[in-house]
């Protein structure tokens, strides 16, 4: 049984245990926003509700952390637009390509991996650019940061409880982080 964690301005940041989030509270770090009614923690003198949602009552300075691969990052890096063709593609319509196929050798990782329309994509199918005809836009690389603009979706997890809909959507699918095939 997790808790999910806000930041001081209702963002989702965090699932941490119910334990972790009841220390958060104790310590005055953290506000309870709702409560599961059907789970209680008891001792000797004292008993809780355990907390659903819990938010952080000041702000928490963010350090900038790498950029992480997922999809969203890509998608961001890439400013959702097709790499081959320039069109705008939707978040849910958007794939991903490897510039240099697996089936030659390609990677999965930030210097091979680029957002493409569904056309361009099964145009080039198993080819590299230069074999299927096709240029990039632009060559794809590491960023050190994304745009400040970047728009988080969350989706909501089937493991999740109820109260936590109206916070989370679309998380897992967009920022799960990747792992990149190493070279």
């Amino acid at each position: 049984m997790d808790t999910l964690v806000l930041s001081h301005a209702f963002e989702p940041v965090a699932r941490v245990t119910w334990q972790r989030a009841v220390t958060l509270l104790f310590a005055g770090k953290v506000e309870v926003l709702e409560e599961y009614e059907d789970r209680t923690v008891r001792s000797i003198t004292l008993a809780l509700k355990v907390p659903s949602i819990v938010r952080f009552l000041r702000g928490v300075r963010a350090r900038r952390p790498a950029v992480k691969f997922s999809r969203e990052n890509v998608y961001a890096r890439d400013g959702g637009r097709c790499q081959y063709c320039g069109a705008r593609v939707a978040r849910a319509e958007a794939t991903w390509d490897h510039v240099v196929p697996r089936s030659q050798g390609g990677r999965t990782g930030w210097d091979n991996i680029v957002i493409a329309c569904v056309r361009c994509n099964q145009r080039k199918g198993g080819r590299t650019p230069a074999q299927a005809g096709m240029t990039l836009r632009s060559v794809p690389v590491k960023p050190a940061r994304l745009p400040d603009a970047v728009r988080f979706t969350f989706v909501f997890a089937n493991d999740a409880p109820p109260s936590w809909r109206q916070w989370v959507q679309s998380w897992r699918y967009w920022n799960a982080a990747l792992e990149e095939e190493e070279a």
